[in-house]
């Protein structure tokens, strides 16, 4: 627990946790909100599209802007207007409206916060901890992250179903405005903490705003085969190897399970994730982290094949488990990666680059899913797509021998020289 030694990690980690809490919970009374007004699912699916639309159209002046301006008080302005787009939700709640068009508009804006927010934060964490406790920051941070994306949809369905609560003379909560309030005061825990860092990273980039500095970092990953092949290795497997989409098929008549049985499937990679992260950190990786991002990689496909066979359920929740752990490995050497290969005045539009990968990676993954199960069935689509990873795996490790042999995770051995990746960002 190294990372926890730093004070303002600590703060960090705490408002992370409650803010995560509080948006996970939001999403759900969201989703119900909106089902209950329209009773399709295609007006749910608007509200992904809503939250995910900020990100792409954002992604070069969100990443330049987290390089430009100091990272905390970026931070801070995001969550402010995440502020302001709960109470947008709570009144929406409160006037009981019967049209989902002022809810997406809101939902734009939460994910034009997002947007810019992301970057910010990834590109902040470097500043929290010392260098030489960083990948352990990032493994208790996964952690973090894992706990409170299980326990927030959990307590956010909770909530939503208390009955009549009143808080003040003559006002009355009730489903969605009961999480909206909870929302509201994980945001504002999440601002005083975050106000109450002592870090301040100051601005980063020094330069004038201009296409060639926006850029940057598209062109910093392209320069830099150790980022590029690590992005692209998470976007072509998840893009195969991806069967959330296909979980309730699975359940309705693979397994035969029903709504409970696809709660657990879609609990399972996330409690295997969370048990792997609390174990590394405790053995963090030390050496050979790119052999074992490969090795990890490779399971992940092995157990999403046996996942497409499977027709008992335990042995497909083991499955689940076994690749939510094996892709938190991964998942905690790229962002070690990310951070530690790029120097501080990039890291805000590399992590807006990162951030499109992974964003293409699930957005496009699940359609890809849904396409190939048509084609093919659910099963035939998934064993493929496990198949698929593995091929991925074992040519991305020979295109990207640098990758492969990343040993020590540490600035000194990842990041190039300045007549490398940092003069082909600069044009």
């Amino acid at each position: 627990m190294e990372a926890f030694a730093s004070q303002d990690f600590r703060r960090y980690q705490l408002a992370r946790a409650a803010v995560i809490l509080g948006a996970e919970a939001q999403a759900v009374a969201v989703a119900w909100q909106v089902y209950s007004m329209t009773h399709r699912a295609l007006d749910l699916g608007y509200t992904g599209l809503a939250l995910f639309l900020p990100g792409l159209l954002f992604l070069l002046p969100s990443g330049h802007v987290a390089d430009r301006f100091d990272r905390r008080q970026v931070i801070l302005v995001c969550y402010s207007l995440q502020v302001f787009c709960t109470l947008g939700l709570l009144a929406l709640a409160r006037t009981g409206g019967h049209s989902v068009l002022p809810i997406y508009a809101v939902l734009f804006l939460v994910g034009t916060g997002r947007a810019f927010s992301g970057p910010a934060s990834s590109a902040l964490i470097p500043h929290l901890v010392p260098e030489k406790h960083f990948v352990n920051a990032v493994t208790w941070g996964g952690a973090i992250f894992q706990f409170a994306n299980i326990s927030g949809p959990a307590l956010g369905g909770l909530l939503f179903t208390l009955p009549l609560v009143h808080f003040l003379p003559g006002t009355r909560m009730e489903g969605p405005g009961i999480v909206y309030l909870f929302t509201l005061t994980t945001l504002v825990w999440f601002l005083a903490l975050v106000g109450s860092l002592r870090v301040r990273p100051g601005r980063m980039e020094h330069r004038g705003t201009s296409l060639r500095v926006l850029l940057a970092g598209f062109r910093y990953v392209w320069g830099l085969p150790l980022l590029l092949g690590a992005f692209s290795l998470d976007l072509f497997v998840m893009l195969l190897g991806g069967a959330v989409a296909l979980m309730p098929i699975f359940a309705s008549e693979v397994l035969h399970t029903g709504p409970r049985g696809l709660g657990m499937l879609r609990a399972a990679p996330a409690l295997g994730a969370l048990s792997m992260s609390l174990l590394m950190a405790r053995f963090p990786i030390s050496r050979r982290a790119g052999k074992r991002m490969f090795l990890c990689v490779s399971i992940f496909g092995v157990v999403t094949v046996i996942f497409g066979l499977s027709h008992s359920l335990w042995l497909s929740l083991a499955a689940l488990a076994a690749g939510g752990a094996a892709d938190t490995i991964s998942v905690i050497i790229r962002g070690s990666l990310l951070q530690l290969a790029t120097p501080p005045e990039m890291r805000g539009r590399v992590s807006a680059v990162n951030s499109l990968f992974i964003g293409a990676s699930n957005e496009l993954g699940e359609f890809e899913s849904g396409v190939t199960a048509q084609w093919w069935g659910a099963v035939r689509a998934t064993v493929f797509g496990g198949v698929g990873a593995l091929v991925v795996a074992a040519v991305w490790a020979g295109l990207f021998p640098d990758l492969r042999n990343v040993d020590e995770l540490t600035s000194e051995t990842l990041r190039p020289r300045p007549a490398g990746a940092m003069q082909a960002a600069e044009g």
